[in-house]
């Protein structure tokens, strides 16, 4: 584990936690619902962000594993971390802060999180951190605009008066107004190729054997050609033949 052993995580404020998130997630978004954050620090400064909230389909994500109660179950929005943490910060900073959840939050069953197979990776960390892999589907969410923008189908319909909407209804010169996906794609939105994988994190374990849909194995993400690492198409196989001549291991 080395340094990362020495990374503090502190609660911090969302105007703090946001900022972060803007400047060092991939997207430059954050989830505006996201009620938790946790700073990582390491040598007296903020190197890393987790967001946690409620989902934002929440009457359907709470589906997923049979008997949840409506406050028993939180999202992962967001994590980010700049380049100065060392190897596996993000998998410790993932159990710390599930620890802290578990302790000061004992109504919350288990944690629900979605890896983007489009743009970023395929959920090596979550994998790393004892998730469990529950869905793999082609991109229906993420639509890429005309103008370079990427946005959740659900955040457009979500509330069309949000400042992201405002801004991107400028930009393409349209009326700013409700609209559903269809209608977007009408106007030049196209899905962005990928997938979108989602994994869920049993904090009672008790609640793993009420879980409503399969448990998919790690294997089936190359065999659908969903593997992808720091935004690059690359299989498992592929990545841990290259861990392997890296770092000598057998």
């Amino acid at each position: 584990m080395g340094r990362a052993k020495e990374i503090v995580i502190k609660v911090i404020p969302k105007k703090i936690a946001d900022g972060f998130v803007k400047k060092h997630h991939y997207s430059g978004k954050v989830v505006q619902n996201s009620q938790l954050h946790f700073g990582a620090f390491l040598d007296g400064r903020l190197h890393g962000v987790l967001q946690y909230g409620p989902s934002m389909d929440k009457k359907k994500v709470i589906t997923l594993v049979n008997g949840t109660g409506w406050n028993e179950f939180i999202e992962l929005n967001r994590m980010a971390f700049d380049d100065y943490l060392p190897r596996n910060s993000e998998s410790f900073c993932i159990g710390k802060t599930l620890r802290m959840i578990k302790k000061n939050a004992p109504q919350v069953k288990w944690v629900i999180s979605f890896a983007d197979g489009c743009s970023c990776g395929d959920g090596t960390i979550y994998r790393a951190s004892n998730f469990v892999l529950t869905g793999i589907r082609e991109n229906k969410t993420i639509l890429l605009f005309p103008t370079g923008d990427k946005i959740a189908a659900m955040t457009l319909e979500a509330n069309f008066n949000i400042p992201q909407i405002k801004e991107l209804c400028n930009k393409m010169g349209v009326e700013h107004k409700y609209r559903t996906r269809a209608e977007w794609v009408k106007l030049g939105a196209k899905y962005v190729e990928g997938f979108q994988l989602r994994y869920i994190y049993f904090i009672d374990k008790s609640y793993r054997k009420r879980l409503a849909v399969t448990e998919i194995p790690f294997f089936k993400i190359d065999e659908l050609g969903a593997g992808m690492y720091k935004g690059e198409k690359v299989t498992q196989a592929e990545r841990h033949a290259i861990k392997t001549r890296k770092y000598g291991i057998l």
